[in-house]
Formats: C-alpha cells, structure tokens, sequence
C-alpha cells in the first residue's frame, strides 16, 4: 500500500535532500548550495515544477559532476524523487519545496547553470497567462539567479503555450543562442533531452504528440 500525504509530508521532515520550511537550510541556503547541501562547487541545474522529479533524479544519475534540484511546491510529489536519490545515494539530487515566483529568496545572483521546465502547467485561460511559467515575470527572475552562460531549457506537448513561449522570448531584446522545434524527436535537437522523458512525456508520445522544445540563454 502506498504511502499517503500525511505520512509523505513527515517523510519529507526527515529527509536531508529536501529544503523546505520548518527546516534549518530553508531561510539560509540562499547563496550557499555548494557549502549547506552538496559540499562541492559543482554547477547547478534547475528543474522547475519538478513533480516527482524525473529530470531531476534522471540527470543526477548521468552527470555525477553537476548538481541538480527539483523545485515543486507539492510536498506529496516530490517525496517520490527524493525517496528515489536516497536509495540510490544521489548525493547530487536535492529537492526545493517553494512557489518559482520565490526562486530569488533562495538563489543568488549567477548562482544557477542552467533550467529545465518539463511539461509546465499549460495555463490556457486569458486569465491564467500571468501563472505561465515563461511570463515575463517569470522570465525576469531566471535572467537573474542564472550566469552568464546559462541556459533555459523546455519540454512541452502544448503547441499553444508552446508558441505563446516563443512570441514572448523573440519580443525581448536580451535573448540569444534561440533554438526551437515542433518536434523534438525529428529533429537535429533531439540529443539534448539527454534519453530523458518524463511520464507525462512517455504518456503524449503514445498518443502520437509531438514533444515541443526549445533552449536560449539571456545576454548578461
């Protein structure tokens, strides 16, 4: 029988690759990821709305010389990745449990190596455009918290969001290096997915869905 949310969330209370509040870490690692969490300067990736952390766990088993944390605010979901990198002692997997829209509460400035977004809520409503997490005022805040060089990367099946991303980032004057296709696994990109898929991902592939992707890295 699978664990329920009460029972997850007191999990989570244990488990040192989680930062959340009520622990320690959560009002001082902010600048200090390399020293409080993954003793090495390593560089870190983002995974935002990580879920149960797929890409998160998935990269953290491929490149054990980069650091790598899953930011979800659902406690419940990312009790699966964080129970995954504790089994198979990922001491370069973490977890984050927080809203994106505080990211700089937690990173400093040129402190992050590059973001993924897998598979974000599509928010489709007019209403809903500004929770999209490639608004601008999402935007906004990773041209903060990445260096020079780092990039932003998506995966999405939504073809609507997916070109709604693009509008956004070809109207702003500090965006370059933009890559973008319709579909990943017919194209030259292909190889940054890294053989990766998300469940989400594996479920719109059989439904014959072309997985959207694009990458680009601010100018700074």
């Amino acid at each position: 029988m699978g664990r329920n949310k009460l029972d997850k969330f007191k999990d989570n209370t244990l488990r040192d690759n989680i930062v959340e509040e009520g622990k320690s870490k959560y009002e001082i690692i902010k600048g200090k990821w390399a020293e409080l969490q993954f003793r090495n300067g390593n560089p870190i990736v983002l995974e935002l709305a990580c879920g149960k952390g797929d890409y998160t766990v998935g990269m953290a088993r491929q490149f054990p010389g980069m650091n790598f944390i899953g930011i979800d605010i659902k406690g419940s979901r990312i009790w699966t990745g964080s129970l995954i990198a504790e089994q198979e002692d990922l001491g370069n997997a973490a977890f984050l449990r927080t809203h994106i829209l505080k990211l700089e509460k937690f990173f400093k400035e040129d402190e992050i190596h590059a973001i993924w977004i897998t598979f974000p809520d599509p928010r489709p409503r007019q209403r809903d455009i500004r929770r999209r997490l490639t608004h601008p005022r999402y935007l906004n805040i990773y041209r903060k918290i990445l260096c020079p060089s780092g990039w932003v990367y998506l995966k999405t099946d939504n073809l609507e969001f997916f070109r709604y991303t693009l509008d956004t980032i070809e109207e702003m004057n500090d965006v370059q290096d933009l890559e973008w296709t319709e579909d990943l696994y017919a194209s030259g990109l292909d190889g940054d997915h890294h053989g990766l898929k998300t469940n989400y991902e594996k479920k719109f592939l059989e439904q014959g869905i072309t997985i959207k992707y694009l990458k680009f890295r601010f100018k700074k």
